[in-house]
């Protein structure tokens, strides 16, 4: 930092000091963690405004500091959770709620903490939900289906239909490998799936094995041809269709997107349509994962296990909550450990727990080539299941869509898709984040989207052009997907079609294997 913006902040932050001093009681605090009553007086109001004044100081120098960009980047978020870690709020002597507990129970408030403690140090993770609430296939991923393939890596699932007549082409999705697949299905009333059978759609459902150490040397040229384009195949037999309708969810469209590439490059036009729901295909701007990943942490993961052994899904859970870390982190230590409280059941948070594993030299060679190298979106860089990966190749309508606060695929990345796709392209940008923006279901009419037919270089300019629509974006998915269905015809009586039998029902036995 510059020494004359290092005096700057200093004489700033002394004058505001003693204007919170001058004043004789400190300001109200905006911040949530300090809403209730207890923080509204006393040395706790004094603790609550001081920490505020120190966390925008130590932000801004933060800010301040010189360098290239991501070494800036990285010291604004050490910075950012330092600053989430010193709250008040996360320690007993420091927080009037915890201490009234305690007074009020009599001590059992502190014991109950200590034994959620202890429990959470055996699972090795922060409980966010009671977890006894949930069990797959009896209150979450519960849409009616069949598991009609399996091989080592997916089951596919067939979901029944609920409308008399569906569309003859089949909508195929692929969900994010590393999560489990029932995001897209956790409950009735908000199951992208239940949705998308209602609208007279045959879906089918790629479900990932949570891979163990016998299956430690799986690579992304797998995940491609045994995961996606296996699927394509076997739903193109099934539904008899020459060609499917895909649908990729995040890491789950990026393999998606590849693998229609590939089918490209080998002259198998067997995509109708493709959708990317918060998908990163340009790397330019990863997030706030983009900060980790640098040459040497991906040449130590290389190291350890690009040429066999697992990413634990246990490591990639608490990646992912560190970076929201007031929300799935400090909120239930708070809650769970000084209150002695038990996460309340939700659905969501279930789901976020249920880890899962990706092999080594998979994992490796996505970071490395997506992540810190960002070839896929230079055409012909790649090599992908024998083939050359040019996605302006695929020549398939494309919907894509972004959520504007996801902070996994940031909306302006996602946005950068549109310009690496030669076909017509649609692109919607929904509000909220990586996976509530998604998950909006269209009958509750919450948060609104936005939607614009010029697709300009730049994001913002898109933006400025865009025309706000109230409600969810998933209407506007099925007006465009409509034209692709195909011709009406009969609902299929039952799963499955000739060497294809129903296996068991869904939410079949893959995703219920704990990593």
């Amino acid at each position: 930092m510059p020494p004359e913006a290092f005096s700057r902040l200093q004489t700033e932050y002394l004058s505001r000091l003693g204007e919170i001093f001058a004043a004789g009681s400190p300001p109200a605090s905006a911040d949530r963690r300090f809403a209730d009553q207890a923080w509204q007086g006393g040395p706790y109001a004094w603790g609550a405004a001081l920490y505020a004044l120190n966390a925008e100081y130590l932000q801004r120098m933060a800010d301040s500091v010189e360098g290239d960009p991501r070494s800036r980047d990285r010291v604004r978020f050490a910075t950012q959770q330092w600053v989430d870690l010193m709250s008040p709020a996360n320690f007993l002597m420091t927080n009037p709620e915890a201490q009234q507990r305690l007074l009020e129970t009599k001590g059992e408030s502190l014991w109950s903490g200590i034994q959620n403690m202890l429990g959470d140090l055996q699972k090795g993770r922060i409980s966010q939900t009671d977890e006894s609430a949930f069990e797959v296939g009896r209150n979450v991923a519960t849409t009616a289906g069949s598991v009609v393939f399996q091989n080592d890596l997916i089951q596919i699932i067939q979901y029944a239909p609920s409308t008399a007549r569906v569309g003859s082409r089949p909508l195929l999705m692929v969900p994010p490998c590393i999560n489990k697949f029932y995001i897209m299905d956790l409950q009735p009333d908000n199951s992208l799936v239940a949705y998308s059978v209602s609208q007279g759609h045959t879906v089918f459902m790629v479900s990932w094995r949570n891979v163990q150490a016998d299956q430690s040397d799986l690579t992304w040229d797998d995940y491609l041809e045994r995961g996606v384009i296996e699927s394509v195949r076997v739903v193109r037999e099934i539904s008899g269709q020459p060609t499917v309708n895909l649908l990729g969810f995040c890491v789950g469209g990026t393999l998606a997107a590849t693998a229609a590439a590939v089918l490209a490059a080998r002259g198998q036009r067997w995509i109708e349509s493709l959708t990317l729901l918060t998908t990163l295909l340009d790397f330019s701007d990863p997030g706030v994962l983009g900060i980790f990943i640098d040459e040497g942490f991906v040449a130590f993961k290389e190291s350890n296990i690009g040429r066999g052994g697992l990413m634990a899904g246990r490591e990639l859970a608490t990646t992912f909550n560190f970076l929201r870390p007031n929300d799935l982190v400090w909120n239930y230590v708070v809650s769970s450990y000084l209150k002695g409280e038990a996460p309340p059941p939700f659905d969501l948070l279930y789901w976020n727990a249920d880890s899962t594993n990706l092999p080594g030299p998979m994992y490796c060679w996505y970071i490395r080539h997506m992540y810190l190298q960002n070839e896929l979106r230079i055409p012909g860089r790649l090599v992908c299941a024998g083939a050359p990966v040019d996605l302006g190749a695929i020549g398939v309508p494309t919907y894509i869509y972004g959520s504007r606060e996801d902070h996994i695929v940031p909306w302006r990345a996602a946005y950068q898709s549109t310009q690496l796709m030669k076909a017509p392209v649609r692109f919607v940008l929904g509000a909220s984040g990586h996976i509530a923006g998604v998950i909006n279901p269209a009958h509750r009419n919450k948060r609104n989207y936005w939607v614009g037919d010029q697709l300009p270089d730049s994001a913002d300019q898109w933006f400025d052009q865009a025309q706000q629509m109230p409600g969810s974006w998933w209407p506007d998915w099925r007006a465009w997907l409509e034209r692709f269905r195909g011709a009406e015809q009969a609902a299929p009586r039952s799963a499955g079609a000739g060497r294809f039998k129903v296996i068991e029902a869904a939410p079949g036995s893959y995703v219920k294997q704990k990593a």
